[in-house]
């Protein structure tokens, strides 16, 4: 594995693309490593309606970038106490969906510092009840990465006021509000240190063995390549915000071990007319891809059924079944 310097950028759009850029363009003869860290920004994840989790009023005076990332799950905020990771690779078809595998080496670094971690849940990292860490994955073509952040000392009433919770999310929660359920990692550190020392304690406990931690340098072309990408995609309004079709029908409902799921149709005279899928789930497929298939059924259990059970539902949202789907549906 090799690491690759995102050189400091605090620019989102640019570290997002910079991500992507590895990930479709780098030799996958080799891992990477990449470490960033944002300035105050939300990060929405792929299937999510932009509009419907941030809180746009205090985005805009607060002057927060919104920008939509590749992976699925939940929006995040990002500021300068938050250090982000990404471990960027050839998917082998047994890494996605692997939380485990690529949070263990950062729990292991946090043990070290006296921080006692863990995964919890789908992907997040907790110290007893309060999430330090939300992880999330993408794949296409073969590669993967999976990112995740690193709460370490984030501007906590910023986190609660940025962003909207969906309150499906927190049914099976013991504790209720997002304040008390996330924690900064300097809470529990015995002897305060800075980002940029935390930073290079977990990318010298990654590297831990190694003689040298070994580094792939970006050519001043790979780095025009970023800047276009993120002009391209992540500064895009359609991208980071795309345009919400009018929708008659609305059915929200969290399937424990998959994620919250938002399904709106819009329905005419019995027919499916349109489509779409928002949430916090992790699929390799696109969304909007298996909602293209609903356009055009009539809207009745026995097609609707039809259609699920020739569709690859775990390629699109994970650990579903065809029944579970159906209820989300009718």
């Amino acid at each position: 594995m090799k690491f690759i310097s995102n050189n400091n950028l605090t620019d989102p759009t640019l570290n997002l693309a910079l991500e992507e850029y590895i990930l479709r363009s780098l030799p996958d003869t080799d891992d990477y490593l990449l470490f960033y860290i944002n300035e105050p920004s939300i990060i929405i994840g792929k299937n999510q309606n932009t509009v419907e989790e941030i809180n746009a009023e205090y985005v805009e005076s607060n002057g927060i970038h919104v920008v939509r990332r590749l992976s699925g799950g939940g929006a995040v905020y990002h500021d300068l106490g938050n250090l982000n990771f990404s471990f960027i690779m050839k998917d082998d078809g047994q890494s996605f969906h692997n939380f485990k595998k690529f949070t263990e080496p950062v729990v292991r670094a946090l043990h070290k510092l006296g921080v006692n971690a863990a995964l919890s849940g789908r992907n997040d990292l907790q110290v007893g009840e309060r999430k330090i860490s939300g992880n999330a994955q993408f794949s296409t073509k073969g590669k993967m990465f999976s990112h995740g952040t690193l709460l370490f000392d984030s501007e906590m009433e910023n986190v609660v006021s940025a962003l909207k919770v969906n309150a499906e999310k927190y049914v099976s929660k013991s504790t209720k509000s997002i304040r008390s359920r996330v924690a900064n990692i300097s809470e529990f550190l015995a002897e305060p240190i800075t980002v940029e020392q935390f930073k290079q304690f977990i990318m010298e406990s990654i590297f831990e063995g190694e003689d040298d931690i070994p580094y792939y340098e970006l050519t001043e072309e790979d780095w025009a390549n970023v800047r276009k990408l993120a002009d391209e995609r992540y500064r895009s309004w359609e991208w980071n915000y795309g345009r919400s079709p009018a929708f008659n029908m609305r059915q929200t409902k969290r399937i424990e071990g998959a994620g919250t799921f938002d399904v709106r149709l819009q329905v005419e005279e019995g027919v499916i007319v349109g489509a779409a899928v928002y949430g916090d789930f992790f699929g390799r497929g696109d969304s909007a891809e298996f909602a293209a298939k609903l356009v055009g059924a009539r809207y009745d259990a026995g097609a609707l059924k039809a259609i699920l059970d020739d569709t690859d539902l775990a390629f699109y949202f994970g650990p579903v079944t065809a029944e579970q789907w159906l209820e989300l549906l009718i």
